[in-house]
């Protein structure tokens, strides 16, 4: 079934001033199936739960009379300063969510500073997306069979202004999507991968080259015919030779992983791809004290999953996180109001951290420390 393509906002709404009223709002504008796609995970989804419900089994310690009269809120990641340490997470097919796509999220994202990771499974080109960008941006990588075609991906990011590469390590296989096989969803025109597309041949949105594990595709199996199952720790140290970029390995949760991967100066992004490929995976958040510990601050962590409050945001803070991403979150705001909608979902979240740092009695990021996060019961 193929959803048509979103309403450009929704009704008016003058209280919409929480990351829930921007679902609630997403869920009136979207198809049935879009938004399934988007709110999905694996299985029984409850990883899916588990990402949220890690937040609220933590409780805040709060500092009293610290003298505190302002906030800071910045932070620099690979030379590049952030006004705040929420950054976008990669979602694919924005076209699905709304007429502009990416080119309207960059530049929601750019409105506020944010940095956005573009997915390989963009509906916009990179040069599209690169051309609308005039804030920051990272490339999110699936590693291809094809390597040659994996390097031009790269080396065509790199051109069009990404300032790092996300390669993204969880997927060998897609998990069981069970909200999209029994909608028989299927990636329509407006939500296709445009960077896939090879010339005289099939794209890759199309029964023959869908994403990866999308109902539709005409492989057999378990794998997709494209995506490599077999990407090691060789293919990373690769991709930063050849990209001459920054890499980051997206699909950490283990404290073993993130050592090798800062002790080859890789950065960790802690997920479990939102709950969408194993249920059960565990949440990040429960082990980011582990991998803070292992990785010793010598590379960046971002931790995304469940990140619905500005205390969920000091929470991963405080315990090890260096920035935290979001993914669903922005793309309800995109389908509820564009670019303004990515703006004002980041706004909203950002307001939220302000104020928790403000009431913990931390004037910075810097003061964001484990001792002040407990276990709620």
């Amino acid at each position: 079934m193929t959803p048509s393509p979103p309403a450009r906002s929704a009704p008016q709404h003058p209280h919409r001033i929480t990351l829930a009223d921007f679902r609630a709002a997403a869920r009136e504008v979207l198809p049935a199936t879009a938004f399934d796609y988007l709110e999905g995970g694996a299985a029984d989804e409850r990883t899916v739960r588990w990402n949220a419900e890690a937040y609220e089994r933590l409780a805040l310690l709060p500092r009293v009379l610290t003298g505190t009269s302002g906030v800071d809120t910045r932070r620099t990641l690979y030379g590049t300063e952030l006004p705040s340490p929420i950054v976008l997470a990669p979602t694919a097919s924005h076209g699905l969510f709304h007429p502009e796509a990416e080119a309207a999220t960059v530049r929601g994202a750019a409105a506020t500073g944010a940095l956005t990771t573009v997915s390989t499974f963009s509906t916009l080109t990179l040069e599209e997306i690169g051309a609308a960008a005039t804030g920051p941006w990272w490339f999110q990588l699936y590693v291809q069979r094809d390597r040659a075609l994996t390097e031009e991906l790269v080396h065509r990011a790199r051109e069009a202004g990404a300032g790092a590469c996300v390669v993204t390590v969880d997927t060998p296989v897609t998990g069981l999507r069970e909200r999209d096989l029994r909608n028989g969803f299927a990636l329509p025109s407006h939500g296709t991968p445009a960077n896939l597309a090879s010339p005289g041949g099939p794209s890759a949105g199309s029964s023959t080259g869908s994403r990866p594990g999308a109902p539709g595709s005409t492989h057999q199996g378990i794998h997709d015919p494209r995506i490599d199952p077999a990407v090691g720790w060789s293919d990373l140290d690769r991709l930063r030779t050849v990209s001459g970029l920054p890499v980051l390995a997206k699909g950490i949760v283990r404290p073993d992983d993130a050592r090798r991967a800062a002790e080859a100066g890789i950065g960790v992004w802690m997920s479990n791809h939102g709950g969408r490929n194993l249920d059960t995976a565990t949440a990040p958040l429960a082990t980011l004290p582990a991998v803070a510990d292992a990785v010793a601050g010598r590379v960046p962590i971002v931790v995304d999953g469940g990140i619905r409050r500005g205390t969920d945001v000091v929470k991963a803070l405080a315990l090890g996180a260096d920035v935290v991403a979001i993914g669903r979150p922005y793309v309800w705001g995109l389908a509820v109001d564009g670019a303004d909608g990515v703006s004002a979902t980041l706004r909203a979240l950002h307001r939220e951290t302000e104020l928790a740092l403000a009431l913990l009695g931390a004037p910075d990021l810097a003061s964001l420390t484990p001792d002040l996060v407990g276990p709620a019961w």
